[in-house]
Protein backbone atom coordinates (compact mmCIF):
# COMPACT_ATOMS: atom_id res chain seq x y z
CA UNK A 1 0.00 0.00 0.00
CA UNK A 2 1.53 2.96 -1.23
CA UNK A 3 0.16 6.19 0.60
CA UNK A 4 0.24 9.66 -1.19
CA UNK A 5 -1.04 13.16 -1.01
CA UNK A 6 -3.95 11.12 -3.43
CA UNK A 7 -4.38 8.81 -1.18
CA UNK A 8 -8.69 8.72 -0.45
CA UNK A 9 -8.81 8.34 3.84
CA UNK A 10 -12.00 6.61 5.11
CA UNK A 11 -12.34 5.01 8.81
CA UNK A 12 -14.62 3.59 11.28
CA UNK A 13 -15.71 5.60 14.06
CA UNK A 14 -17.19 4.29 17.61
CA UNK A 15 -15.74 3.85 20.73
CA UNK A 16 -13.78 1.16 20.91
CA UNK A 17 -12.89 0.17 17.45
CA UNK A 18 -9.42 -1.51 18.23
CA UNK A 19 -11.24 -4.59 17.46
CA UNK A 20 -13.54 -3.97 14.47
CA UNK A 21 -12.29 -6.02 11.51
CA UNK A 22 -13.52 -3.61 9.03
CA UNK A 23 -9.93 -2.02 8.41
CA UNK A 24 -8.55 -5.40 7.33
CA UNK A 25 -11.76 -6.11 5.15
CA UNK A 26 -11.86 -2.41 3.60
CA UNK A 27 -8.01 -2.33 2.90
CA UNK A 28 -8.03 -5.75 1.33
CA UNK A 29 -10.31 -4.35 -1.29
CA UNK A 30 -8.37 -1.41 -2.01
CA UNK A 31 -5.70 -3.02 -2.52
CA UNK A 32 -7.09 -6.06 -4.75
CA UNK A 33 -8.75 -3.19 -7.41
CA UNK A 34 -5.78 -0.76 -7.25
CA UNK A 35 -7.55 1.67 -5.60
CA UNK A 36 -5.91 4.31 -4.22
CA UNK A 37 -7.35 4.77 -0.85
CA UNK A 38 -6.49 3.66 3.12
CA UNK A 39 -9.43 2.98 5.92
CA UNK A 40 -8.59 3.41 9.49
CA UNK A 41 -9.60 3.14 13.10
CA UNK A 42 -10.65 5.98 14.57
CA UNK A 43 -11.54 6.67 18.53
CA UNK A 44 -14.22 8.89 18.79
CA UNK A 45 -16.07 10.11 22.38
CA UNK A 46 -17.84 13.41 20.64
CA UNK A 47 -19.53 13.05 17.40
CA UNK A 48 -20.16 16.46 17.49
CA UNK A 49 -16.50 17.52 16.94
CA UNK A 50 -15.39 14.66 15.10
CA UNK A 51 -17.93 14.84 11.88
CA UNK A 52 -17.04 18.61 10.84
CA UNK A 53 -13.59 17.24 11.30
CA UNK A 54 -14.09 14.37 8.26
CA UNK A 55 -14.95 17.14 6.02
CA UNK A 56 -12.44 19.35 6.93
CA UNK A 57 -9.73 16.83 6.84
CA UNK A 58 -10.45 15.90 3.28
CA UNK A 59 -11.75 12.38 4.30
CA UNK A 60 -14.18 10.74 1.73
CA UNK A 61 -16.58 8.50 4.29
CA UNK A 62 -16.60 6.49 7.51
CA UNK A 63 -18.29 3.62 8.94
CA UNK A 64 -20.12 4.58 12.43
CA UNK A 65 -20.89 1.86 15.32
CA UNK A 66 -21.35 1.41 18.67
CA UNK A 67 -22.46 3.89 20.19
CA UNK A 68 -22.67 6.39 17.54
CA UNK A 69 -25.21 4.97 15.20
CA UNK A 70 -27.90 7.12 16.02
CA UNK A 71 -26.03 10.66 17.16
CA UNK A 72 -24.73 11.32 14.50
CA UNK A 73 -27.96 11.64 12.40
CA UNK A 74 -28.35 15.54 14.04
CA UNK A 75 -24.85 16.47 12.13
CA UNK A 76 -25.90 15.19 8.85
CA UNK A 77 -26.29 17.37 5.47
CA UNK A 78 -28.64 14.09 4.10
CA UNK A 79 -29.94 11.21 5.55
CA UNK A 80 -31.59 8.71 3.00
CA UNK A 81 -34.97 7.33 3.88
CA UNK A 82 -34.68 3.81 4.69
CA UNK A 83 -31.78 5.17 7.31
CA UNK A 84 -34.31 7.86 8.35
CA UNK A 85 -36.80 4.62 9.23
CA UNK A 86 -34.46 2.91 10.91
CA UNK A 87 -33.31 5.80 13.25
CA UNK A 88 -29.81 4.85 12.61
CA UNK A 89 -26.65 5.41 10.30
CA UNK A 90 -23.85 3.07 10.01
CA UNK A 91 -22.33 4.48 6.52
CA UNK A 92 -21.21 8.39 6.38
CA UNK A 93 -20.34 9.53 2.57
CA UNK A 94 -18.34 12.97 2.28
CA UNK A 95 -20.36 14.75 -0.98
CA UNK A 96 -18.76 17.36 -3.14
CA UNK A 97 -21.74 19.68 -4.08
CA UNK A 98 -22.37 23.22 -5.10
CA UNK A 99 -22.68 24.30 -1.19
CA UNK A 100 -19.82 22.33 -0.63
CA UNK A 101 -18.38 19.65 1.22
CA UNK A 102 -21.39 17.44 2.57
CA UNK A 103 -22.14 14.73 5.20
CA UNK A 104 -24.67 11.72 4.00
CA UNK A 105 -25.70 9.22 5.88
CA UNK A 106 -26.83 5.97 5.00
CA UNK A 107 -27.47 2.28 6.22
CA UNK A 108 -25.73 -0.82 4.92
CA UNK A 109 -26.46 -3.02 7.59
CA UNK A 110 -29.98 -4.17 6.62
CA UNK A 111 -28.65 -4.77 3.08
CA UNK A 112 -25.86 -6.84 4.61
CA UNK A 113 -28.40 -9.06 6.16
CA UNK A 114 -30.39 -9.07 2.89
CA UNK A 115 -27.66 -9.73 0.47
CA UNK A 116 -26.33 -12.61 2.75
CA UNK A 117 -29.93 -14.20 3.01
CA UNK A 118 -30.47 -13.93 -0.44
CA UNK A 119 -27.69 -16.32 -1.44
CA UNK A 120 -29.68 -18.68 0.23
CA UNK A 121 -33.66 -18.06 -0.19
CA UNK A 122 -34.95 -15.20 -2.42
CA UNK A 123 -37.12 -12.85 -0.03
CA UNK A 124 -40.43 -11.18 -1.45
CA UNK A 125 -43.34 -13.17 0.41
CA UNK A 126 -40.95 -15.08 3.07
CA UNK A 127 -41.81 -15.25 6.15
CA UNK A 128 -39.43 -14.06 9.02
CA UNK A 129 -38.85 -15.16 12.82
CA UNK A 130 -36.23 -12.32 14.34
CA UNK A 131 -35.43 -12.97 17.74
CA UNK A 132 -34.30 -9.67 19.53
CA UNK A 133 -35.64 -6.05 19.71
CA UNK A 134 -32.41 -4.19 19.53
CA UNK A 135 -30.59 -2.21 16.79
CA UNK A 136 -29.45 -4.90 14.90
CA UNK A 137 -33.04 -6.67 15.05
CA UNK A 138 -34.42 -2.92 14.09
CA UNK A 139 -32.09 -2.28 10.61
CA UNK A 140 -32.84 -6.36 9.84
CA UNK A 141 -36.37 -5.99 10.54
CA UNK A 142 -37.10 -2.86 8.27
CA UNK A 143 -34.91 -4.27 5.87
CA UNK A 144 -37.08 -7.25 5.43
CA UNK A 145 -40.03 -5.70 4.66
CA UNK A 146 -37.85 -3.40 1.95
CA UNK A 147 -37.63 -6.66 0.69
CA UNK A 148 -41.35 -7.60 0.54
CA UNK A 149 -40.98 -10.16 3.37
CA UNK A 150 -43.44 -10.64 6.23
CA UNK A 151 -41.84 -11.54 10.13
CA UNK A 152 -42.41 -11.39 13.55
CA UNK A 153 -40.09 -10.05 16.13
CA UNK A 154 -39.75 -12.34 19.65
CA UNK A 155 -37.52 -10.70 22.32
CA UNK A 156 -37.11 -11.17 26.12
CA UNK A 157 -37.79 -7.20 26.88
CA UNK A 158 -41.85 -7.12 26.25
CA UNK A 159 -42.09 -3.29 26.47
CA UNK A 160 -39.00 -2.87 23.85
CA UNK A 161 -40.28 -5.71 21.42
CA UNK A 162 -44.03 -4.60 21.19
CA UNK A 163 -42.59 -1.33 20.53
CA UNK A 164 -40.66 -2.11 17.93
CA UNK A 165 -42.90 -4.84 16.74
CA UNK A 166 -45.62 -1.93 16.21
CA UNK A 167 -43.57 0.27 14.03
CA UNK A 168 -42.95 -3.07 11.75
CA UNK A 169 -45.92 -3.65 11.90
CA UNK A 170 -45.15 -7.34 12.70
CA UNK A 171 -46.88 -9.76 15.35
CA UNK A 172 -44.45 -10.04 18.90
CA UNK A 173 -44.18 -12.66 20.35
CA UNK A 174 -42.14 -13.97 24.20
CA UNK A 175 -39.24 -15.97 23.89
CA UNK A 176 -40.80 -18.48 25.86
CA UNK A 177 -43.20 -19.51 22.82
CA UNK A 178 -40.26 -19.28 20.10
CA UNK A 179 -40.02 -22.82 20.18
CA UNK A 180 -43.88 -22.84 18.94
CA UNK A 181 -43.21 -20.31 15.99
CA UNK A 182 -42.40 -21.27 12.20
CA UNK A 183 -41.31 -19.54 8.77
CA UNK A 184 -39.21 -19.77 6.13
CA UNK A 185 -36.19 -18.13 7.77
CA UNK A 186 -35.22 -17.48 11.41
CA UNK A 187 -32.94 -14.80 12.54
CA UNK A 188 -30.98 -14.50 15.66
CA UNK A 189 -30.23 -10.64 16.01
CA UNK A 190 -28.82 -11.14 20.17
CA UNK A 191 -25.53 -11.80 21.14
CA UNK A 192 -26.81 -15.11 22.55
CA UNK A 193 -24.12 -17.61 21.62
CA UNK A 194 -21.14 -15.45 21.56
CA UNK A 195 -17.49 -16.50 22.85
CA UNK A 196 -17.18 -16.82 25.53
CA UNK A 197 -20.97 -18.39 26.09
CA UNK A 198 -20.60 -20.31 22.85
CA UNK A 199 -23.18 -23.29 24.34
CA UNK A 200 -26.21 -20.71 24.38
CA UNK A 201 -28.99 -20.83 22.57
CA UNK A 202 -32.61 -19.37 22.43
CA UNK A 203 -33.96 -21.99 20.13
CA UNK A 204 -34.25 -25.87 20.65
CA UNK A 205 -32.87 -28.02 17.48
CA UNK A 206 -36.17 -29.82 17.31
CA UNK A 207 -38.02 -26.76 16.96
CA UNK A 208 -35.35 -25.70 14.08
CA UNK A 209 -36.92 -28.18 11.85
CA UNK A 210 -39.35 -25.45 11.06
CA UNK A 211 -37.08 -23.44 9.00
CA UNK A 212 -35.44 -23.65 5.76
CA UNK A 213 -32.96 -20.70 6.78
CA UNK A 214 -31.31 -19.97 10.14
CA UNK A 215 -28.94 -17.33 10.30
CA UNK A 216 -26.91 -15.83 13.04
CA UNK A 217 -26.08 -12.47 13.50
CA UNK A 218 -22.73 -13.48 15.85
CA UNK A 219 -19.79 -14.27 14.43
CA UNK A 220 -17.43 -15.42 17.18
CA UNK A 221 -17.72 -18.37 17.27
CA UNK A 222 -18.29 -18.30 13.20
CA UNK A 223 -20.47 -21.51 13.99
CA UNK A 224 -22.50 -20.28 16.83
CA UNK A 225 -24.50 -23.28 18.62
CA UNK A 226 -27.87 -22.21 17.10
CA UNK A 227 -26.26 -22.78 13.49
CA UNK A 228 -25.03 -25.88 14.66
CA UNK A 229 -28.47 -27.37 15.54
CA UNK A 230 -29.95 -25.80 12.87
CA UNK A 231 -27.58 -27.63 10.25
CA UNK A 232 -28.46 -30.56 12.13
CA UNK A 233 -32.09 -29.98 11.34
CA UNK A 234 -31.56 -29.62 7.86
CA UNK A 235 -31.39 -26.22 7.69
CA UNK A 236 -29.44 -24.03 5.01
CA UNK A 237 -27.33 -21.60 7.49
CA UNK A 238 -25.71 -18.08 7.50
CA UNK A 239 -23.02 -16.75 9.61
CA UNK A 240 -22.58 -13.79 10.58
CA UNK A 241 -19.77 -12.90 9.19
CA UNK A 242 -21.56 -13.11 6.02
CA UNK A 243 -23.58 -9.78 7.42
CA UNK A 244 -20.47 -8.25 8.03
CA UNK A 245 -19.26 -9.11 5.06
CA UNK A 246 -21.90 -7.54 2.39
CA UNK A 247 -22.30 -4.67 4.37
CA UNK A 248 -19.03 -3.58 4.01
CA UNK A 249 -19.45 -4.74 0.59
CA UNK A 250 -22.04 -2.09 0.21
CA UNK A 251 -19.94 0.61 2.05
CA UNK A 252 -17.45 -0.18 -0.60
CA UNK A 253 -19.18 0.30 -3.41
CA UNK A 254 -20.73 3.63 -2.24
CA UNK A 255 -17.61 5.28 -1.88
CA UNK A 256 -15.51 3.70 -4.51
CA UNK A 257 -18.49 3.59 -7.50
CA UNK A 258 -16.43 0.00 -8.10
CA UNK A 259 -17.82 -3.33 -7.86
CA UNK A 260 -16.25 -4.82 -4.99
CA UNK A 261 -14.02 -8.23 -4.87
CA UNK A 262 -16.36 -10.23 -2.41
CA UNK A 263 -14.05 -13.56 -2.37
CA UNK A 264 -11.43 -11.22 -1.73
CA UNK A 265 -12.91 -9.21 1.14
CA UNK A 266 -14.30 -12.75 2.68
CA UNK A 267 -11.20 -14.41 2.81
CA UNK A 268 -9.82 -11.34 4.81
CA UNK A 269 -12.61 -11.57 7.04
CA UNK A 270 -12.03 -15.27 7.81
CA UNK A 271 -8.14 -14.78 7.78
CA UNK A 272 -8.72 -12.32 10.29
CA UNK A 273 -10.82 -14.18 12.45
CA UNK A 274 -8.97 -17.38 12.58
CA UNK A 275 -10.90 -19.42 10.27
CA UNK A 276 -8.76 -20.32 7.42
Amino acid sequence: MNIDGKTKVYGIIGNPVSHSMSPVMQNSAFAEIGENGVYVPLPVEDVAIALPGLKALGMHGASVTIPHKETVIPFLDHIDPVAERIGAVNTLHVVETVRGRELHGSNTDWIGANRALMAKMDLAEKSVVVLGAGGAARAIGFGLLEAGATMSLCSRTENRGRELAKELGCPWYSLSEVDKLEADILINATSVGMTPDIDATLVSPDALRAYAVVMDIVYSPLKTRLLTDAEAAGCQVVTGLEMLLYQGVAQFELWSGKTAPVDVMRNALLKATGNI
